[in-house]
């Protein structure tokens, strides 16, 4: 059996709390990883000065995989925000976020098996913005109406979005060839082309050049975002895979979480050519850090995404398997999984007692 190093971030909140009953169910499938620790988050700012110390980028980069739990970006510092930091440090082009049912959840819909196929690196997620009262906005302002292409508010703040052939096209491919391999069926890219001609519009007709290379093999439709949302609530069954730019994948991929139950039971993944990192798609929630009572699922089922990468297929399949078997008997479950199918949190579990009705499965 391979031995794998993998750098594991705990992170703020819960997130310690979770990070170990993930690594508990994953060592007790018998995977052989060694974890390294790396801390980040504001818990690290008075050490470092920064929620990202250089030593974590580096121990990623190193390792090739990483796992986190949620972290606290801190209020007031000028940081954006550890995750977005990671992405763009290790370029991790994709944000992989799979939805899909599990019995016994509360959800509202039982028959939901999406992929979502999020671009991560541009879009307004760039991050070039110009502040509303700054010389250079007021500049941006002035060359805007010279240029006869627009007008501009002068207490206006603005955001960028770029949108590129080159982040077009190797996201929009990462999805085709994530569909083939996992026997996927169709792609659907999600788009406003209708009204942002040269930024969308560029995506789509990216997405339309690469879908042709595909032709026969998988099948391709194209649909304006707010179409999409609405699709998704009515017909969700209608899609398999999703690929769409940063800002509406971030959004469509919480209202496919929606679906499944909530960001309790949605795993995440960040990949790029030369690193993943994977991590649950909620936050920290600061005010049930320390107390034992977080649902570990969607930190678990990231779990079963860096397995999968890693090649540990049936170390995966266990704890899926497991997941769902808790999860359908309803007994060993956390409390807000407890209060949506009974009303009341009474016989509730724990983290730590949740992630062990899972191990006791294996």
């Amino acid at each position: 059996m391979a031995k794998h190093v993998v750098t594991l971030i705990p992170g703020d909140g819960i997130g310690p709390e979770i990070t170990t009953a993930m690594r508990r169910v994953v060592d007790a499938t018998g995977v052989d990883i060694e974890w390294e620790i790396a801390d980040a988050g504001e818990h690290v700012m008075a050490e470092y000065g920064t929620p990202l110390p250089e030593h974590v980028i580096e121990a990623c980069r190193r390792n090739k995989v990483a796992i986190k739990g949620p972290v606290t970006t801190p209020v007031g510092t000028g940081f954006r925000s550890v995750n977005v930091a990671l992405r763009k440090e290790l370029d991790l082009y994709v944000n992989l976020r799979p939805a899909f049912s599990i019995p016994g959840t509360g959800a509202r819909y039982e028959d939901v098996d999406i992929v979502i196929v999020r671009e991560n690196t541009e879009d307004l997620y760039a991050g070039i913005e110009f502040e509303e009262g700054a010389p250079e906005t007021a500049e941006l302002i002035r060359f805007c109406a010279e240029k006869g292409v627009g007008t501009i508010r002068p207490d206006s703040g603005i955001s960028l979005k770029p949108i590129s052939i080159t982040g077009s096209e190797r996201i929009v491919r990462y999805a085709f060839e994530y569909a083939l391999a996992n026997g996927r069926k169709k792609v659907t890219a999600v788009h406003k082309a209708n009204i942002l001609k040269y930024s969308d519009g560029l995506y789509l007709d990216v997405a339309r050049k690469v879908a042709a290379e595909y032709e026969g093999r998988v099948e391709f439709e194209d649909r304006i975002v707010d179409m999409t949302c609405m699709g998704l609530v009515l017909y969700p069954e209608q899609f398999d895979v999703v690929v769409l730019p940063n800002l509406y994948g971030d959004i469509v991929s919480d209202l496919a979480a929606g679906l499944i139950g909530g960001l309790g039971m949605a795993p995440g993944a960040n990949i790029g050519a030369e690193c993943a990192v994977f991590e649950p798609v909620h936050g920290s929630a600061p005010k049930y850090a320390g107390k034992d009572m977080a649902n570990p699922t969607a930190e678990i089922l990231t779990a079963v995404l860096m397995l999968k990468h890693l090649g540990e297929f049936d170390a995966a399949e266990k704890i899926l398997a497991g997941v769902k078997t808790v999860l359908a008997e309803g007994v060993s479950v956390t409390y807000d999984i407890k209060r949506t199918n009974t009303g009341s949190t009474d016989g509730a579990v724990g983290t730590q007692a949740y992630a062990d009705a899972i191990i006791a499965t294996f």
